[in-house]
């Protein structure tokens, strides 16, 4: 699974002009899952994002997680965070998890995080959609649960 995380002071994810998840100070998660992901590599990303410690605390200093923050997560799917453009023009998306797989794991993600007492908000999944945030920092860091970045 990767993950470009950022932290935000806001996002909002719509289909079709409508929103369908929102969020105040937290966490905006663009999730792409792999297609040999299993649900440990959800385990640890959802570990990794939560206590992650990107807000800053009395001092000033980024020394919080969204956990402590009180943060919200705004958790949308984005296959594309597997493309492949190291040849040609057009990117390769042959690692990407086939929907079916990646549906599931991106729905355990959402619940394990909701498990957690976080407020998780999510973008459709398979759905053409129009992300706006905006980037607090900005904050803005990649994850790979296989640990190649």
């Amino acid at each position: 699974m990767r993950i470009i995380l950022q932290r935000v002071k806001q996002s909002r994810v719509e289909v079709e002009g409508k929103a369908v998840g929102q969020i105040g100070e937290g966490l905006l998660v663009l999730l792409g899952v792999g297609k040999e992901d299993q649900e440990q590599d959800v385990d640890y990303l959802v570990d990794k994002v939560v206590n992650l410690r990107i807000f800053e605390d009395e001092e000033g200093k980024m020394n919080n997680s969204v956990i402590d923050s009180g943060g919200e997560i705004l958790v949308v799917s984005q296959f594309t965070l597997f493309g492949d453009c190291r040849k040609g023009r057009r990117p390769s998306y042959d690692r990407a998890a086939p929907p079916e797989l990646a549906e599931n794991l991106y729905e355990l993600f959402v619940q394990k995080i909701k498990d957690r007492g976080i407020k998780v908000e999510t973008g459709k999944f398979r759905a053409m959609m129009d992300v706006s945030l905006t980037n607090w920092g900005p904050v803005t860091l990649n994850l790979d649960s296989k640990k190649l970045f």
